[in-house]
């Protein structure tokens, strides 16, 4: 039996061993109910904007930073960090065994948001985020094979998820769902420095805690 770690694996290794179908990508809306924000939430976001700028300025941001000054703030910012939700940092994945290709897969994710009022007949606490952060020179799209892989497993129990990858300044969001094959579908990348984005990137986060 052959031992992969998520984070050596390509998108292709993803979609053959796990059998992801890539659809074309889409839009937050209608999936998504996009509100606008008050005036303390834009003063918030432009003050973690404004951070992360002040240490991107000065060269790479490594991933623990990225989620100190962005990730973190931000989930707070859009309501994750209260009931019904707990936020679960750096869990072991479930082992993945993939029988005809005698290959075990390990791995470990990095942020999760559960629903904990949400209990399936598993018992088993439905996940409404989970988030893959690189440091600040990775294109977010690097770490879409783990977020991939950290998901599949628990779409055995629920029928979506929503992924985020990030490096601080790009995110890319992308709605991962169970049907005939496991499929999923990129959105918008936003970014955190440009005006209009990064008011969406709250509003989106917003949303998905409202689901």
């Amino acid at each position: 039996m052959t031992t992969q770690n998520t984070k050596n694996l390509t998108l292709n290794e993803v979609h053959y061993l796990l059998k992801f179908q890539k659809l074309p990508n889409g839009l937050f809306t209608p999936l998504l109910s996009l509100e606008g924000l008050t005036e303390f939430e834009q003063q918030e976001l432009t003050q973690i904007r404004n951070d992360f700028d002040s240490y991107l300025t000065e060269g790479r941001v490594f991933e623990g930073l990225v989620k100190a000054l962005t990730t973190f703030p931000l989930l707070q910012l859009a309501g994750f960090y209260r009931p019904p939700f707990k936020i679960s940092l750096e869990q072991d994945i479930a082992n993945i065994v993939i029988e005809d290709e005698d290959i075990t897969i390990t791995g470990r994710l990095d942020i999760l948001a559960v629903n904990k009022t949400e209990i399936t007949t598993t018992n088993t606490s439905f996940w409404v985020l989970v988030i893959e952060a690189k440091n600040s020179s990775i294109a977010p799209l690097a770490g879409l094979p783990q977020l991939l892989t950290y998901v599949s497993k628990s779409l055995e129990h629920q029928e979506s998820v929503w992924g985020l990858v990030t490096n601080g300044e790009l995110y890319q969001f992308v709605y991962i769902k169970q049907g005939n094959s496991l499929t999923y579908q990129q959105m918008p990348i936003l970014s955190l420095m440009d005006a209009k984005p990064w008011i969406q990137l709250l509003q989106v986060l917003k949303a998905i805690c409202k689901l």
